[in-house]
């Protein structure tokens, strides 16, 4: 027998699943996190698995893993180890970056950018020179590059980032350059662009490799020293692999030389689980609603593909690289709720998070949370995680008594009334990925999961209109699950500026298949067989003298001259797609980047179905529960793992389980279908 466990870090509890192969078993466990060294609490979660499940650890045969080791390294801003080597004459690269003014800030005149990531002393310059073709214009000047290690090092500066103009062409300076930094500085970390991005927009080209310089060491050290605790425990040499932001996996060696493929993966991994859920359960269009303790993540996924783009920001920084699309709001169990200076009732940004926590835990929360809310409202038991965490009532109703007295509103109108605009900001992340792009929400199923995603879900999908939600078992877990159905991924991208009639097939599928062979050659490495490797095309497309692009996929085979002018036509149909107007036959096409992602088809687990047997759905007990428009009424509330597939209930009612809650709000129906999924159906 062989087991695969999955393990997500989170910032309170690592959740682990395992799962038998050959008969499709699952095993679900969570054990606290130790932000000191997150490899102790991996470790920790396999021996717990392990016994949950009933194996011995031997039995394991490999380990994905999802981190947010390079987040975190960012959010800490110690960016004082950076050092940036760009072509002469580009020293203020950083300074200049964009004109464009962040939303919400009207003009310039009210916004002060923020401090640079690399203060100009840390910046230094070199002479050489590439030209946009790729050819060299002058040769690098290696004294340069000897003088600029030596200034770096007298200011302390050991993650190096290179970004030289033009060397998405011809990368040939930049790897020069790494390598007399690497033998005058050889404790440094360096990153050169021309790897990291090779595409054109220099200041996200620097921006992105400076990042992946920066969180190398952090990234590095865990990454590696985790593999070696993990072989340590089941004694043998595993596949060690670890979640990207792009929705695949990739093995421990590929991240601690390319980090910033981790930078966005948290949430991606749910995101994968949702679809493979979804699936299963016979629906194609989601919308996924994972929801922790500090934010809600939201995503679109057409046909069980999820939405992937290569543009994004941490804390503020952009960061151009493959990852799933995932719109984060901030609306989570803890955020906290708050009157505004002209008497308006708030929720977040602001989160309580695992410490102290909202009030109801009893760890020193002094403001009042949507926990609260959830607790003074019945919706919550008295105790968490099976009795394990018990929650203050009368703690978190003399808050609500507070607040409501501030708002003149009675404690449950109080506490509703945080509930309410907790559902209307997590409504605001879906219409991001919806509304907002052209897309009809009342035509996907709402996917629920994260602790507290299934406790406003039905409430959210009725402000959209939406027919259907699936709240999946252990719902707490699902990121982790995800690990174990993601594919190993590699992404890799060449700058290819060509007008529609400068296009030639032959170049083109020329510079497809350098790509293609490179990523081949990726995953031959990872140990992916032949046959396991799927190799898809996109070109990123514009109207000629537009300054942005959408993703163009292209179908597989060789491109000839017939399946050029289809692949043109195609970019017509995805702008109106996307922009809501096309200019086919009015406005030349613009290719811009070739992008390829080789895929190593793992095999999906065949998951056992889930529950018991049975139709009858019996409750274990009767609460007052407080719902807008009937107030408190006695409300059934049925055990998630007592209720057999074919069972239905009606709302209202709750459905608890180890860690999650599902409230079934009036007018809403649920049924268990054969994977003891939730399916929660507009019943008005």
């Amino acid at each position: 027998m062989s087991y695969r466990v999955a393990i997500d870090t989170g910032g309170t509890f690592t959740d682990i699943v395992a799962i038998d192969e050959s008969t499709g078993a699952l095993a679900v466990t969570k054990t606290p996190s130790t932000p000191h060294d997150p490899s102790v609490a991996l470790v920790e979660g396999v021996r717990k698995v392990a016994r949950v499940g009933g194996f011995p650890v031997e039995d394991v045969a490999v380990v994905a893993h999802g981190t947010t080791t390079a987040t975190n390294a960012v959010l800490q801003r110690h960016f004082h180890r950076i050092g940036l080597l760009v072509t002469g004459g580009f020293r203020h690269v950083l300074e200049i970056a964009r004109q464009s003014v962040p939303d919400g800030y009207g003009n310039s005149y009210f916004w002060v950018k923020p401090e640079r990531i690399v203060p100009l002393e840390r910046v230094r310059e070199v002479g050489g020179r590439v030209a946009f073709d790729g050819s060299e214009l002058a040769p690098l000047v290696e004294e340069d590059v000897v003088a600029a290690a030596e200034g770096f090092r007298r200011h302390g500066a050991d993650c190096i980032a290179v970004c030289f103009l033009h060397s998405y062409a011809n990368g040939e300076h930049e790897r020069r350059a790494a390598e007399i930094l690497r033998r005058e500085l050889p404790d440094a970390f360096v990153s050169i662009s021309s790897e990291v991005l090779p595409e054109y927009r220099e200041y996200e080209r620097a921006m992105t490799t400076i990042l992946d310089a920066f969180v190398k060491p952090y990234t590095r050290d865990y990454v590696l020293r985790a593999e070696a605790a993990v072989h340590g425990l089941v004694t043998k040499a595993v596949p060690f692999l670890i979640m990207q932001s792009n929705g695949g996996v990739i093995s421990a060696a590929e991240v601690a030389n390319k980090p910033i493929t981790t930078i966005l993966s948290g949430p991606a991994a749910g995101v994968l689980a949702a679809s493979f859920i979804g699936e299963r359960a016979g629906y194609r269009n989601l919308l996924t609603l994972d929801a922790g303790g500090t934010s809600t993540d939201v995503c679109l996924i057409e046909e069980l593909e999820p939405h992937i783009t290569t543009e994004s920001r941490i804390d503020g920084h952009p960061v151009k690289t493959p990852m799933v699309d995932i719109v984060t709001v901030a609306a989570g169990g803890g955020s906290i709720a708050w009157i505004s200076q002209q008497g308006s009732l708030k929720v977040g940004p602001n989160s309580a998070g695992a410490s102290p926590g909202p009030i109801c835990y009893g760890q020193g929360g002094t403001e009042p949370t949507t926990t609260d809310a959830n607790l003074v409202l019945g919706r919550v038991p008295p105790a968490l995680l099976g009795g394990e965490v018990p929650l203050d009532v009368d703690a978190a109703r003399a808050a609500f008594e507070r607040l409501g007295a501030e708002l003149d509103l009675p404690v449950e109108e109080a506490a509703a009334g945080v509930l309410e605009i907790a559902a209307w900001n997590q409504t605001h992340g879906i219409r991001q990925v919806t509304i907002e792009r052209g897309r009809d929400p009342r035509g996907f199923c709402l996917v629920a999961f994260g602790g507290s995603g299934p406790l406003l879900s039905a409430h959210v999908a009725d402000l959209l209109e939406i027919e259907t939600v699936l709240v999946p078992p252990n719902p707490g877990n699902v990121s982790a699950f995800g690990l174990l159905v993601s594919d190993i991924k590699r992404d890799l991208v060449r700058t290819f500026v060509r007008g529609e009639h400068e296009l030639d097939a032959a170049e083109l599928e020329a510079a497809w298949s350098a790509l293609e062979a490179e990523g081949r050659d990726v995953l031959l490495r990872e140990g992916v067989a032949e046959d396991r490797i799927q190799l898809r095309r996109v070109v990123d497309a514009r109207y000629l003298g537009e300054a942005h692009e959408v993703k163009v996929p292209v179908g597989a085979g060789p491109l000839d001259e017939p399946r050029l002018a289809e692949l043109c036509d195609r970019f017509h149909d995805v702008h109106d797609q996307v922009y809501g107007f096309a200019y086919r036959g009015h406005q030349p096409v613009e290719l811009v980047n070739l992008r390829v992602q080789a895929v190593g088809v793992v095999h999906r687990p065949t998951i056992a179905p889930g529950g018991t047997e049975g139709g009858d759905a019996t409750p274990v007990a009767m609460r007052p529960v407080y719902f807008d428009g009937p107030g408190w009424s006695d409300c059934p509330v049925y055990r998630r793992d007592a209720l057999g597939a074919g069972a239905t209930l009606s709302g209202p009612a709750i459905v608890e389980e180890f860690g999650s809650t599902t409230v079934v709000f009036p007018g809403w129906s649920v049924r268990v279908d054969d994977f003891a999924n939730l399916i929660m159906e507009r019943s008005r």
